[in-house]
């Protein structure tokens, strides 16, 4: 299922600049204080924050005396406010009879209430309570929320016209990802409401479905939530305001701005888009670049085919699926059988796949030898004759062991699976043994050792490939996983007394390579100072 190309695509333009918003989807704090005056505080931390508007969810109040508290809530608000009084069969926490929440509906609608929410199961209902009464202040939000799944195209043009024909000012729909590809429809949708002029909200809940909250934005949702504190969520899935102003410039976001994203499983780990999204707003590119919680690779590539989906990243596990997922692929990519680096040729829409992983490994590796080495200048690489030990033999096991076998060292792969290690070690010319002998292996002192699998990878930080015992026989320790920074893999090689190297290095190398075919800007001297100075920051965090 394809997005409907109806805004203009172009290639990259040069951001607004002196801070100028470039939507108009409204930012939304939602407040599940158990007090008024915790409400009144949070209040006004949202309005310090940047929200434009705060959700009051009376639902979340321990007590709740409508007469006396809702015009404390509205009376001199420092923004604008939406009430809604959730029921539990709607996903709140009220647990009394429709009529004691319509009525304190009613009375906020009474005191000048921005918004309210009501349910389109008691929708009809409410409109009857208050005799079709209408409050010029209030817009009123008929909204709708499936726990469990995203219905058809079809059935979501349904539900918008049931929820019209309520006379809502504003429809709401909130829906379940069971996978990222159910989020386009929620997309169609969007853009086909914007196009008949129906202010819609359209979220679609949970991990798969956090770029509805994101690209909103560019689809023309009227707004999105965004928490306060992380974890404090309304919804599943919600993103913090700091993420969506900071991280992804949600501001900046336009119908001309291109889509770019960090796919993998698990994908939440990932700096890429903290990296990208600042180079992106230093350089004054027009794009955002989101987190794509994605099960099933080709399946995505299809579905958002769009040529404002213009680049992807790709980690585990589908570095090695996305050679067959592309259109092209690179040569050097296809030696090493992985991709972690997609483009989207905008004059006919191909695929094109790339691999930077192996370029940001070695060299990294290579500066950590020549360091160890007083920086000698010699033009042979450091890694020719040595011996270089893969752990893993998926996608960052194939590029690593194809650049070190380019640099002349002996490559050996360690897998799981004997089986996958063997297939890999015939496929470039090296030898092969199950992770479960690593710890025996020593044919040589001072070898090279390279971990490409995600043990040790939070949260299972306590994880490690390989006993500390063994470690004394290497030179060198490299770890492609870099969140935590140093792994209990690296303490320990460093314990032993080896040279390590993180995966932020090479992750930054990677990541560097891949700026440049997102952008084309690898001969902008400026531009690549300035995307270094920001790969230093992020090596801080």
């Amino acid at each position: 299922m394809d997005i409907p190309n109806v805004l203009v695509a172009s290639q990259f333009s040069a951001g607004e600049g002196g801070g100028m918003r470039k939507n108009p989807t409204l930012l939304c704090a939602p407040v599940m204080a158990d007090s008024v005056d915790k409400m009144h505080l949070d209040v006004s931390k949202a309005k310090a924050s940047g929200a434009d508007l705060v959700e009051i969810r009376l639902d979340s109040l321990k007590t709740f005396n409508p007469s006396s508290h809702l015009p404390t809530l509205i009376n001199n608000r420092p923004l604008p406010l939406l009430f809604t009084y959730r029921p539990n069969w709607e996903g709140g926490m009220y647990e009394g009879d429709d009529n004691t929440r319509f009525h304190a509906l009613r009375l906020a609608m009474e005191l000048g209430a921005d918004y309210i929410d009501i349910e389109l199961k008691v929708a009809n209902q409410f409109y009857d309570f208050i005799r079709g009464k209408t409050y010029d202040k209030t817009k009123v939000i008929v909204s709708s929320h499936n726990y469990q799944q995203t219905p058809s195209v079809e059935d979501l043009g349904d539900l918008v016209a049931r929820i019209q024909a309520t006379r809502a000012d504003i429809v709401k729909i909130a829906t379940t990802a069971l996978e990222i590809t159910d989020v386009a429809r929620m997309f169609q949708i969007m853009v086909h409401s914007q196009v008949r002029s129906v202010p819609f909200i359209g979220l679609v809940m949970g991990d798969r479905g956090l770029i509805s909250r994101i690209l909103c934005a560019k689809f023309g949702g009227y707004l999105t939530f965004g928490t306060l504190e992380s974890g404090v969520v309304s919804a599943p899935g919600q993103p913090t305001l700091k993420d969506l102003l900071h991280l992804y410039n949600l501001r900046q976001v336009g119908p001309d701005t291109k889509v770019f994203g960090i796919i993998g499983k698990p994908v939440g780990h990932s700096k890429s888009p903290t990296l990208f999204n600042e180079a992106f707003k230093s350089l004054g590119i027009n794009g955002v670049y989101v987190f794509l919680l994605v099960d099933d690779l080709a399946k995505f590539l299809s579905t958002y085919s769009s040529t404002d989906f213009v680049g992807f990243s790709v980690t585990i596990p589908h570095k090695e699926a996305a050679v067959t997922c592309c259109d092209e692929v690179d040569p050097v990519a296809k030696s090493i059988g992985a991709v972690n680096c997609i483009i989207r040729r905008p004059t006919d829409g191909k695929l094109i796949g790339y691999n930077t992983d192996y370029v940001g490994a070695i060299s990294a590796i290579e500066d950590g030898l020549r360091a160890k080495q007083n920086g000698s200048g010699t033009v042979v690489s450091p890694l020719a004759g040595k011996l270089f030990v893969v752990i893993g033999a998926g996608g960052a096991g194939k590029a690593l062991a194809y650049g070190a076998k380019e640099k002349g060292a002996r490559v050996v792969i360690a897998n799981r699976t004997y089986d996958r290690a063997r297939e890999l070690a015939d496929l470039i010319g090296g030898d092969a043994l199950a992770l479960a002998d690593l710890d025996n292996y020593h044919p040589e002192d001072g070898m090279i050792l390279a971990n490409t699998t995600s043990i040790g990878m939070q949260p299972k930080v306590d994880e490690t490939p390989v006993s500390k015992h063994a470690l004394k026989y290497y030179s060198l320790v490299f770890d492609a996983v870099y969140t935590p920074k140093m792994t209990r893999l690296l303490t320990e090689a460093e314990e032993s007394g080896a040279t390590v190297v993180t995966g932020l290095e090479m992750f930054l190398g990677q990541a560097y390579g891949q700026f440049e075919k997102y952008t084309g800007m690898q001969h902008q001297s400026s531009s690549s100072k300035k995307l270094w100075r920001i790969t230093d920051m992020v090596s801080k965090l």
